[in-house]
């Protein structure tokens, strides 16, 4: 960031010789700033000197000191909320061409692995049917729904294949068979990724405005940031979305959807009962005990897995990561918020969803490619790119980041376009 002086008029930038443009922002604590950013060149106030209202910590630096900033270890200081040097474009044409062919049959072949082992999996815990074989039942077959959630997914991104009618056969007995209504959500998906990391726009996991947060009541604060209740969030969601936003998934009339999109949330809604249906014939049929164990409470623990996922995807990273409103925000800044994770042996089970910022970037690109898409576009990202912590066999080490965010990540200011999550330390008695 540049050097800042005090004068009798405020706070003011030196002069900088800096290739591109920087705002300083290092510091986490909550304090609520409405500045102005800087280019190298005189102070203008027209568009294009990218002058903006940011909401985030500032650490100021006394005239004299070193101008190049540095971090503690010696590195040189980086802004995530700065805009990129490099375009969208770039990242694209540093992807091999084959990262972006779609082979329905490789798709496919994903979708017979993951049924025969949801099946295998439920025949065998039925068989032994013994209290040491069904806790491991439920934690491998949650992960196994969580696994057919991400191959439908792939079905509404449309990079499950080029067929619409095979994506939408195979997206709505996927999502069906764990109680997702395949349309509703697939639309609703499209929103969070065409609006990634814009406070108001954002469909997955938006932060809260700082007004927004203390209209709600304590009960409501607490089970937002209350462990494991979160973690439960998400067919909640699906019936009435997150705080300050209306609609369901399964309402054709909800402003989730336009009037084109109806017969596409009916048909979804129709599936879902359908599902619904079935499992209480189940229960008539098998007893409500057994299908609570085959079916139940994997379905709580793939709900689990999705919450934690998702939310860690765009939360949690050491650093705290920018969100945008207004003009500063574009599709690609807001991209580049998303986090990637590591997920030990669960990455090739669930499909490598953990290389999410190219997915959230480039969602066309299968699964199946991500890996190789993300290597070959780090040159180009830089510093942007977050490396994640490399897990164990399982990734258990997720579970600090997630509390940590839970503890510390409330808000945001209702100022600036360019912010950062704050903390309210009278929830858990939380301290900055």
């Amino acid at each position: 960031m540049a050097s800042w002086v005090l004068s009798e008029c405020g706070v003011r930038p030196l002069p900088r010789i800096y290739p591109k443009p920087r705002i300083g922002l290092s510091s986490v604590s909550a304090t609520n700033l409405n500045l102005r950013r800087i280019s190298p060149s005189p102070i203008r106030t027209d568009r294009n000197c990218w002058a903006l209202r940011v909401s985030a910590p500032l650490r100021i630096q006394i005239a004299g000191e070193e101008e190049e900033q540095t971090t503690n270890n010696g590195d040189e200081f980086f802004d995530p909320g700065a805009p990129p040097p490099f375009k969208l474009s770039d990242i694209k044409a540093a992807i091999p061409k084959h990262c972006w062919v779609k082979n329905p049959w490789t798709s496919m072949s994903y979708v017979v692995r993951d049924v025969a082992i949801v099946f295998g999996l439920a025949a065998a815990a039925s068989y032994f049917n013994n209290w040491l074989v069904w806790p491991l039942y439920w934690f491998a077959q949650s992960t196994m729904f969580w696994a057919l959630f991400v191959l439908g997914h792939d079905c509404g991104h449309g990079s499950f294949s080029n067929n619409h009618n095979l994506n939408s056969v195979a997206g709505h007995i996927l999502h069906s068979s764990i109680l997702v209504p395949y349309h509703g959500w697939r639309i609703s998906h499209r929103t969070h990724h065409q609006n990634h990391g814009h406070v108001e726009n954002d469909e997955s996991w938006h932060p809260l405005s700082e007004k927004l947060y203390n209209s709600l009541d304590d009960i409501t604060k607490k089970f937002r940031f209350t462990l494991p209740f979160p973690l439960l969030a998400y067919p909640f969601y699906l019936w009435g979305r997150s705080p300050g936003k209306k609609g369901s998934h399964f309402d054709p009339s909800s402003d989730l959807f336009v009037a084109s999109e109806k017969k596409d949330v009916i048909t979804s809604t129709v599936c879902w009962t359908a599902m619904a249906a079935l499992l209480v014939g189940l229960s008539f049929v098998m007893g409500p005990l057994q299908v609570l164990k085959l079916y139940g409470i994997p379905y709580w623990g793939f709900v689990m897995w999705l919450d934690i996922v998702t939310y860690l995807h765009h939360h949690g990273h050491e650093d705290k990561v920018p969100w945008y409103r207004g003009e500063e925000w574009s599709y690609l800044r807001g991209g580049l918020t998303t986090l990637d994770r590591d997920y030990g042996w669960i990455n090739n089970i669930h499909h490598d969803i953990g290389t999410h910022v190219i997915h959230h970037l480039f969602p066309q690109i299968p699964h199946y490619h991500l890996i190789e898409a993300t290597e070959a576009a780090k040159p180009v990202l830089g510093k942007y790119y977050k490396e994640p912590k490399k897990s164990g066999p399982l990734p258990f080490y997720l579970l600090g980041y997630l509390i940590k965010s839970m503890k510390e990540d409330h808000f945001v200011s209702d100022i600036g376009n360019v912010v950062y999550y704050q903390t309210d330390p009278n929830l858990h008695g939380s301290q900055k």
